[in-house]
């Protein structure tokens, strides 16, 4: 194969037929068909998957590596999600663990347009780790929002995002939602950055993202699972300007490796800062899990920009310390419900957590 593409699975099932399950998912993945019945040439030598190796990871766990013509994804994000996983996402004993990609697809793709640099840059820091918390609960008018929003701008933290269940609701319209928030946030003179979330078909992620624009607004965020990872590549694409922080919705749904999703799939498609289940908060994740998934967002990839790890999911104010010993500086923490819950000491705690994080002793 000219340029490959090679897929990692994780295989449950004996010993015995793990090899003849590995050929099924290096077919099912490409060809989708009985391979003796392909008379093309050109198809059975570059285009038919390769198992190129399988290692056995013990209690019934195997790992397979597949080669993948990367021809074949057309260069489209849902495309290559297809590839890698579509068909096989319906083996109930079939995980996606990882996936190498070749230097001349992460170059077409082209990662984030603004990544960890420039969401530092955007709100003046340098050394520290930035902080961010969020709009919730869903329901709340455009104007209690933006009470909402300059009280934790009060409180100086680097970013609000929405919750990712504001959409274009009759209570919340997107468009006033936005001028409300953002209105809030520039006559107050912070430098604190809202982050709407955007949500809908194709024309009205693109009419969104002008609404945006238009208010003075450089960051806004999407779940890429739920609008569409081709929807959100040509969003970073068509607005180099706009950072995009993704959500991980749905993200669980396809047993597809955090990492690789989340940290690596997400940061190739356009985030430049990617949120995930923290561990020991709401979800399950694990330690191992979340640092996998913060280096998969940081390490060197090719040329692209580092997305920013955006850890959360019921994380408190108690836990800043040592989620910096975890992360350190390479990190947005990200806490809402635990701020929200304080009420009316809303801006005395927020500033708390910003004291935190920048009077920690970072290495």
């Amino acid at each position: 194969m000219k340029s490959s593409i090679e897929a990692v699975y994780h295989i449950r099932c004996e010993a015995g037929v793990v090899d003849g399950r590995a050929r099924a998912i290096a077919v099912e993945q490409s060809v989708e068909m009985p391979v003796e019945g392909i008379e093309d040439e050109c198809v059975l030598d570059e285009i038919v998957g390769e198992v190129h190796e399988i290692r056995d990871l013990g209690r019934g766990l195997f790992e397979a590596r597949i080669g993948l013509n990367a021809q074949t994804t057309g260069d489209d994000a849902g495309q290559l999600m297809n590839m890698l996983f579509g068909n096989a996402s319906l083996l109930d004993d079939v995980a996606l663990h990882d996936a190498i990609l070749p230097p001349e697809m992460l170059a077409a793709f082209g990662g984030p347009r603004q990544g960890f640099a420039e969401l530092k840059a955007r709100v003046g820091v340098s050394r520290r780790a930035l902080t961010c918390s969020a709009l919730k609960p869903q329901g709340m008018a455009p104007a209690a929002l933006a009470a909402l929003a300059r009280r934790f701008a009060q409180g100086g933290v680097d970013y609000i995002k929405d919750d990712h269940g504001l959409a274009e609701q009759a209570y919340s319209p997107f468009a006033d939602r936005v001028e409300a928030v953002a209105t809030a946030l520039r006559s107050g003179g912070f430098n604190t950055r809202y982050v709407p979330s955007l949500t809908g078909d194709l024309d009205t992620l693109r009419r969104e993202i002008a609404i945006a624009r238009e208010n003075g607004i450089d960051t806004v965020m999407l779940a890429p699972i739920i609008s569409g990872v081709s929807n959100m590549l040509a969003l970073a694409r068509d607005n180099p300007d706009m950072a995009i922080l993704a959500h991980p919705a749905l993200g669980g749904a396809a047993r597809i490796a955090p990492p690789l999703l989340i940290g690596k799939l997400f940061r190739l498609f356009g985030a430049g800062a990617v949120v995930f289940p923290n561990y020991g908060g709401r979800f399950g994740y694990s330690r191992e899990t979340c640092k996998a998934l913060a280096r998969a967002a940081l390490d060197e990839w090719g040329k692209l920009r580092p997305s920013v790890p955006v850890p959360a999911g019921g994380m408190r104010l108690a836990r800043v310390p040592e989620l910096l010993d975890f992360y350190g500086a390479e990190v947005m923490l990200l806490i809402g419900g635990d701020l929200l819950a304080a009420r009316e000491r809303l801006v005395e705690e927020t500033k708390a957590f910003v004291a935190s994080v920048e009077g920690y002793a970072y290495g």
